[in-house]
């Protein structure tokens, strides 16, 4: 069972059972620095990195097959350590991913920190024309969009309440009692709680 508080916020509290964190799902919205979170925590734990938008989105942006989608990240959870990035709903909160994993770190950063990361990141990717998963790059709509399907600046603006809610719910579901959460609501916590989750690993 879960400890007596269930959920904890920041930086000053120690998982459960910190020496036995073998796979962990980071969330949180678009921009907010899942997937540079993700790599470190799968270094500190020495365990593979799984980014979801990777299988999600094929060459030129075609997103998988629902049930293709969902057979291989049930594949990926079946294996015994990993650290796995992203939200997809159908196989992170309701499929394999929190059904496995023991750890769910929750990058909850304000919402104009998130619109300010989200807005430089794309500007940056467009300039440089960086290419993201299966040969896409992000394309100049993506500033000025106003459909969230098509721009993932706005996208992040439309989901931020969402994902706290839903996220949020998540922490007190006597459903996800197997599941330590840690919420980190700015980037001075994220980096307090990996230099003492780095130390206490070391140890």
């Amino acid at each position: 069972m879960r400890a007596a508080v269930p959920a904890f916020w920041g930086t000053l509290a120690t998982l459960r059972d910190d020496e036995f964190v073998k796979r962990v799902s980071v969330v949180g919205n678009a921009g907010s620095g899942k997937s540079r979170l993700g790599e470190r925590i799968a270094r500190v734990l020495d365990v593979p990195y799984v980014e979801l938008d990777a299988i999600h989105h094929l060459p030129g942006w075609e997103p998988i097959d629902p049930d293709e989608f969902l057979a291989r990240i049930t594949d990926v959870c079946s294996t015994e350590e990993w650290v796995i990035d992203g939200n997809y709903r159908t196989v992170v909160l309701d499929g394999p991913v929190w059904r496995r994993a023991d750890t769910v770190v929750w990058l909850d950063l304000p919402r104009r920190t998130v619109m300010r990361q989200v807005s430089l990141r794309t500007l940056r990717r467009i300039i440089r024309r960086e290419e993201l998963w299966n040969g896409n790059r992000e394309s100049l709509r993506n500033l000025w969009a106003w459909d969230p399907y098509k721009s993932i600046i706005r996208w992040a603006w439309t989901q931020h309440g969402k994902y706290q809610e839903r996220f949020g719910s998540a922490m007190a579901s006597p459903k996800l009692d197997h599941v330590d959460f840690v919420r980190l609501r700015s980037h001075e916590e994220v980096e307090r709680w990996l230099r003492a989750f780095s130390s206490r690993k070391a140890s």
